[in-house]
């Protein structure tokens, strides 16, 4: 059986049609609302907006050791609160949609004053690292056809729709593989059905094929 992702030699071709482009675009959009949203340790300016970051020079030894811009941005602003006090909450009480938190994980459950110093240094690049990526899933499957994607724009695909399907497992209540290797069971006799809970699981099902179908295509 065909998928809706074909590897053309180093591209990779979208053979969903445009009405299934322009759902999953909004839902990479959707998801990057979520991460746009103002976090814990974001800072704000005087009207509400995000505080625009400082300009700042790059640094040499960056480039030499292939480190980004996000991640120097996020120890800069990290360092700048050194003296404040570190917010020790895990990410399930630190963030009112739980879909965050599952999107912006602890990194280290077992020490709380570890994984809270390691949030004030990567955080801020996280997050920006995660929109960058959404935003330029979405900008390829808002192309006319035929969209073809280069490898960075089907791995930047890969990471947006691993982020969709966190945020639905979430809603769903998917807590292990083996509830979500139920869901397919569970709509094989139930796909007439109209319920919110469904329809949402049916989605979810289909990303799931359509996210294993690229893992196939990808650029070798």
């Amino acid at each position: 059986m065909g998928g809706p992702f074909k590897r053309t030699g180093d591209r990779v071709l979208v053979m969903l049609a445009a009405p299934e482009r322009a759902v999953l675009a909004q839902l990479l959009a959707d998801v990057r609302t979520m991460l746009s949203a103002e976090g814990p340790d974001d800072a704000t300016a005087a009207d509400g907006d995000p505080a625009p970051a400082p300009a700042r020079e790059r640094d040499p030894l960056a480039d030499l050791v292939g480190v980004d811009d996000d991640w120097l941005a996020a120890v800069a602003a990290g360092a700048g609160r050194e003296e404040e006090p570190l917010d020790e909450r895990p990410a399930s009480e630190r963030f009112e949609d739980p879909a965050v938190a599952r999107l912006l994980p602890d990194a280290n459950r077992e020490d709380p004053k570890v994984s809270a110093e390691f949030r004030r240094l990567t955080e801020a690049g996280l997050r920006s690292r995660k929109r960058a990526t959404l935003d330029r899933a979405g900008a390829a499957l808002r192309r006319p056809d035929p969209v073809v994607l280069d490898a960075g724009e089907a791995q930047a695909l890969l990471k947006g729709l691993t982020d969709v399907r966190l945020v639905l497992a979430e809603r769903l209540g998917l807590r292990t593989d083996q509830d979500a290797e139920m869901i397919h069971a569970v709509l094989s006799g139930m796909s007439d059905s109209e319920e919110p809970w469904v329809v949402m699981a049916g989605l979810y099902d289909e990303l799931t094929w359509w996210q294993e179908s690229l893992v196939r295509e990808l650029p070798r």
